[in-house]
């Protein structure tokens, strides 16, 4: 985790009232919350495969009436353009595209703050009519993953930092990003890594964040100023990965609309603005057997486990295969370039920013591995479902990694894909991969990434237009 950064008041879920800040166990309580609160409305909301909130809002009276909420089954079929892929062998749409019934996880009610009227949001997740588990929804992508660690008697822990830069209000896509003016009536340049002074440019806009997390029981650990001009990085504390990439998802709505309240945007594009580093969403990982309460990384003497090892292995070998669950858009290996402070590659080593995979320093309890490799445009779900299902296949084939590097890592050639379709080949050729995450989901999200790649194609850039305009 960063170490040097601004501190936010603790924002755990306390009591107030009676009643949690975030999350009710039945709907008797969840009555008892909204009534304490005078809510009037809900948003009942879902993440779609790139992250973005669909659903519904409802009176609470209607919600507590246990009315069906439904929605069709395309939206997970529809890119983040608002296409639709064509069928193919591996992807074909339900004959009818039926309705999923919206069924709301008491334990993620929370107030939506920024509303004006008293207003709650509740994650919930898709079932058919008659029940079934819906096994193509990035919720259950994750609950999938994490369900194969349970059947070991394991339960991973999670602890996602999140980048993003804070750019100035901008109504036309085809004029470039620039820094927002910051409280100083300056923009901010780059290089200003842990700076403190970088940090209250923007203090009205972060108490925001603060109080806004705050109110929806929302646990920051810490928050610092970034390399870039207006980057910022949020760090969560650790904990299960349905409640942390819930966190996330829940964290990009905050920030946003923190952003909007001073004429900002917030954006959680991996690349953009030019000559500016990229975001990413680094994921400290660790495994904890659920009868000793032990961390399966390391030995009773405190020395690195056969598990360890073997979980780096498997992030090396899979990784590429899985990158675009982690870098999903053609944005994102902008950001995955050489000379960069992005890694490139899947090298391990002990506290090295330079590798893809760092070990930070720490006692054998709290031994982990951070993924340095995904980027803050990914979906928290699934960047955490291909994070973990690479470390889980490393166990089960008892892969070994290579040796540990203590140079500079990210300085040579790329070790992981250029291009958005040079990932999706190896994600779709990858039978154990396809094993974890199930075909049904593969085949959607494959026809998704290619049918986003086309839209891309359709576009004539600002470089096409300089340098071939005149000359070719």
């Amino acid at each position: 985790m960063s170490s040097s950064s601004r501190t936010p008041p603790s924002s755990s879920p306390q009591k107030n009232g009676g009643h949690a800040v975030r999350g009710v166990t039945s709907t008797q309580e969840a009555a008892s919350w909204l009534l304490a609160r005078g809510i009037e409305d809900i948003e009942c909301i879902t993440p779609d495969m790139a992250g973005v909130a669909r659903g519904k809002m409802m009176p609470s009276s209607k919600f507590l009436s246990a009315a069906s909420l439904a929605l069709p089954s395309s939206i997970f079929m529809q890119t983040i353009s608002g296409d639709y892929p064509e069928e193919n062998e591996t992807f074909h749409y339900p004959p009818h595209d039926g309705d999923l019934r919206l069924m709301a996880d008491l334990s993620t009610l929370s107030a939506v703050p920024w509303e004006s009227d008293p207003t709650a949001q509740v994650i919930c997740d898709m079932a058919t009519h008659s029940g079934d588990v819906v096994p193509y929804t990035p919720r259950n992508v994750l609950r999938r993953v994490v369900d194969a660690y349970d059947k070991r008697g394991w339960q991973p822990v999670v602890a996602p930092e999140i980048e993003f830069y804070l750019v100035k209000t901008n109504e036309d896509p085809d004029f470039p990003l620039e820094p927002p003016i910051g409280r100083s009536g300056r923009q901010i340049a780059g290089g200003s890594s842990y700076s403190i002074a970088g940090v209250n440019e923007f203090d009205d806009f972060i108490d925001d964040v603060y109080d806004y997390s705050s109110a929806q029981g929302l646990e920051i650990e810490t928050l610092i100023h970034e390399e870039g001009a207006a980057q910022l990085e949020i760090n969560l504390n650790h904990g299960p990965p349905l409640e942390l990439a819930d966190q996330v998802f829940l964290f990009k709505r905050t920030i946003r609309e923190a952003a909007l309240k001073h004429s900002m945007y917030a954006t959680f594009m991996a690349k953009p603005i030019q000559g500016q580093p990229g975001s990413a969403m680094h994921i400290h990982q660790s495994v904890i057997d659920k009868d000793s309460g032990a961390n399966i990384f390391s030995n009773q003497d405190g020395s690195e486990s056969e598990n360890f090892r073997a979980f780096i292995g498997g992030m090396q070998h899979y990784l590429p295969k899985a990158l675009v669950m982690m870098a999903p858009y053609v944005n994102s290996y902008r950001r995955l370039a050489t000379h960069t402070s992005a890694p490139v590659n899947t090298r391990w080593g002990y506290d090295n920013r330079t590798t893809g995979l760092r070990v930070p320093h720490s006692g054998p309890e709290a031994r982990r591995v951070e993924n340095r490799i995904p980027s803050s445009d990914a979906n928290p779900y699934l960047a955490l479902a291909a994070s973990l299902a690479c470390g889980l296949l490393g166990i089960e084939h008892g892969l070994v990694p290579d040796s540990a590097v203590s140079d500079t890592a990210n300085e040579g050639s790329n070790d992981l894909p250029r291009s958005l379709l040079d990932g999706l080949a190896l994600f779709e050729s990858d039978d154990a991969l396809k094993s974890v995450f199930g075909e049904e989901f593969t085949g959607i999200y494959a026809a998704l990434k290619r049918e986003e790649f086309e839209t891309f194609m359709r576009v004539i850039s600002p470089w096409e237009r300089e340098y071939l305009l005149l000359n070719v």
